[in-house]
Order: C-alpha cells, then sequence, then structure tokens
C-alpha cells in the first residue's frame, strides 16, 4: 500500500509538521487543524520529479467515498499535489489509521458541485476561498481500489 520512490517533504513548514505528526502517531484524528476540521492524509507521486509527496487535506467523505479539494486557499494556482494527481491519479489515502489504494479523477458539473458542497459543509472556508480566485476550484473523487 505505498508508492515507490524517495520522499521529498514540501517546502511549507506546517505542511511538515502535519505529516511529521500523523507518522508519529500513526493516525489523522492525531491531527485537527483549521478550526477543529478532521483531515486525511494524501500521498502521490510528484508530477515532475517522481518523488512521493504527502499533504494533509480536509477529510471531505460520503457514504464511503472521499473527495480532494484542490483550494490552495483561494491562490489562483492550484496546489501542487493537484498537478501530481493529473500526471499519477494512483495514490495512498490515510484516515485514521486504515490505509489503501485510490485513484483520483477529477470530477466537473453537477457532480463537482455536489462534492464542493460537501466540502463547504465540513470546512466553510471553501465557499470563500472560491471567490477569492477566478479559477474554478478543482474537485477529485478518490476511489478505493479493488
Amino acid at each position: 500500500m505505498t508508492l515507490s520512490g524517495e520522499y521529498k517533504p514540501s517546502t511549507w513548514g506546517w505542511v511538515n509538521k502535519h505529516v511529521a505528526t500523523i507518522e508519529a502517531t500513526g493516525t489523522t484524528p492525531s491531527l485537527e487543524v483549521l478550526g477543529g476540521a478532521p483531515v486525511i492524509l494524501l500521498t502521490t507521486k510528484g508530477a515532475q520529479t517522481g518523488a512521493i509527496r504527502k499533504s494533509p487535506l480536509m477529510r471531505v467523505e460520503h457514504e464511503g467515498q472521499y473527495a480532494a479539494i484542490a483550494s490552495k486557499g483561494g491562490d489562483p494556482k492550484h496546489p501542487s499535489w493537484y498537478f501530481n494527481l493529473k500526471a499519477h491519479p494512483e495514490a495512498v489515502l490515510q484516515d485514521g489509521s486504515e490505509i489503501w489504494n485510490v485513484v483520483a479523477t477529477e470530477v466537473e458539473g453537477e457532480e463537482r458541485d455536489l462534492w464542493f458542497q460537501r466540502g463547504v459543509e465540513v470546512y466553510p472556508p471553501y465557499a470563500e476561498y472560491q471567490t477569492k480566485t477566478d479559477r474554478l476550484i478543482p474537485v477529485f473523487l478518490l476511489t478505493k481500489k479493488a
């Protein structure tokens, strides 16, 4: 249940701190950020480097299906992990102490809107982030591999 390659930590210190906390405790509930909302840990393969990257993301789950919302706080640019999933859609998701392989699929239209709204219900600042940027914030479904 791992991706092969060398792990390359984020250039963002807060991301590294959160990843270290998850790895030290073995579970994502050990890390509740940004107003107490729960997180997942998404492990991807770098689009350009092929290095292993780890990103704590808000936990957006509905009936066993997960979504990843590429908000980057309303920044005009997509987060790096967006490009990683576009180039290498196979990833690893950790929720709590459970870890499994997933395949990421970017969703559009009504399906994107539905999942974005589910994200807003979990983490209301997503709505504000969308107003801060001209880009439509992408949403990926993370489907467990059989």
